[in-house]
């Protein structure tokens, strides 16, 4: 098979790829007191033949940190802890974005810093659990219905949380508006019920995350401004609703309009979620005229029929990457691949199942 189109290089916005393989977000709960550190610099270092990398999700407010061990990006220390892996990424040529990610309503207030107050459109609690390092496993709890001045407020701080991503030095940003967190929150009516401006018809719905579009772009440009989406997805307590395909058309023609560098498509079907038809993915890609990314359940052999079809322009492979640090090379040369993967430390706090999976020999 020929390999030319998954490892060709590639233009996204101002920045070149050297491949279109992705490495897409993944948590993976290592980041102590909530910043990142010379574990995790080297965990992206290791990965960084990837064309463009797409870091775990980092809370742009400390009302966001609803896991434990996530990162954060609300002050100066996690903007030097964050030097670390952008530095380390770029010294081998690779590229690097930041994923902004407020939990919303999936927390527990275990997993809070003192002060931080877990909120959502709605003050509608998620069904299932999540890890706390003090108790094990616990429910979610309920989140505080933000009020209008909250919500003015969280715009602010993924602005704000943008423009330290470029201190960083972070190549760009990725608002993660899927997976059920608080921008998908805003979206869906399954969690948004609101009666304002905020929540209703689709418009409404989609209000808050276009306006943190527009203050991203406004703070770092469009073309460092991209977006991750999750149609039809389950996860986090999400449902289907009837009108989920037309909103996001709605939303794919506003992104479009507003020139971000990239939408992010992710499809878990490969890990038992339903199917993302082609139908809206073939919409947004129609809508939305610059780079489209897609990921789920990808192989070699796949993603070169869709790269060579048209059907996306760059891939993200997920869990291949975990075991795999070299999953470019391994690729490009037909190199078997690893399937070796400790389950059990996907989310522990050393470097044991993160940093010690090693390259093909």
């Amino acid at each position: 098979m020929q390999k030319a189109e998954l490892f060709a290089s590639y233009t996204l916005g101002d920045i070149e790829l050297k491949n279109r393989i992705v490495m897409a977000p993944m948590t993976r709960c290592r980041a102590i007191g909530n910043i990142t550190n010379d574990l995790i610099a080297t965990y992206y270092e290791q990965r960084a033949s990837a064309g463009l990398i797409i870091t775990e999700g980092t809370s742009p407010s400390v009302n966001g940190l609803g896991y434990c061990r996530i990162p954060g990006l609300f002050n100066d220390s996690h903007v030097e802890g964050w030097k670390k892996t952008t530095n380390a990424v770029h010294a081998k040529g690779g590229k690097i974005f930041v994923q902004l990610m407020h939990c919303g309503r999936i927390f527990h207030s275990l997993n809070l810093p003192d002060g931080a107050i877990a909120m959502a459109p709605s003050a509608i609690i998620a069904s299932g659990q999540m890890w706390t390092d003090q108790e094990g496993m616990k429910d979610f709890e309920v989140p505080k219905e933000m009020s209008a001045e909250e919500i003015q407020n969280a715009i602010i701080e993924f602005e704000q949380s943008s423009i330290l991503a470029m201190n960083a030095g972070f190549d760009g940003v990725e608002l993660h508006a899927a997976n059920g967190y608080l921008l998908e929150q805003f979206i869906s009516p399954v969690s948004n019920q609101r009666t304002d401006n905020y929540g209703g018809s689709i418009i409404n719905r989609c209000r808050f995350i276009l306006e943190v579009v527009d203050r991203v772009i406004n703070a770092i440009g469009a073309n460092k401004t991209s977006i991750r989406l999750s149609p039809f997805g389950v996860a986090s307590d999400m449902t289907y609703y009837p009108e989920v395909e037309e909103t996001y058309a709605y939303l794919a023609e506003q992104l479009n309009d507003r020139g971000i560098v990239y939408i992010h498509l992710v499809d878990h079907s490969a890990m038992g979620a339903p199917e993302v038809p082609f139908s809206i993915k073939n919409t947004i890609h129609q809508k939305f005229n610059n780079t489209l990314i897609l990921t789920g359940g990808y192989n070699l052999e796949s993603a070169e029929a869709d790269l060579s079809s048209g059907y996306t322009d760059l891939v993200g492979f997920g869990r291949q990457f975990i075991n795999n640090p070299d999953l470019v090379l391994r690729l490009e040369n037909n190199h078997p691949l690893s399937e070796k993967m400790d389950y059990d430390t996907f989310y522990s706090a050393s470097e044991q199942g993160f940093t010690d999976y090693p390259a093909y020999s």
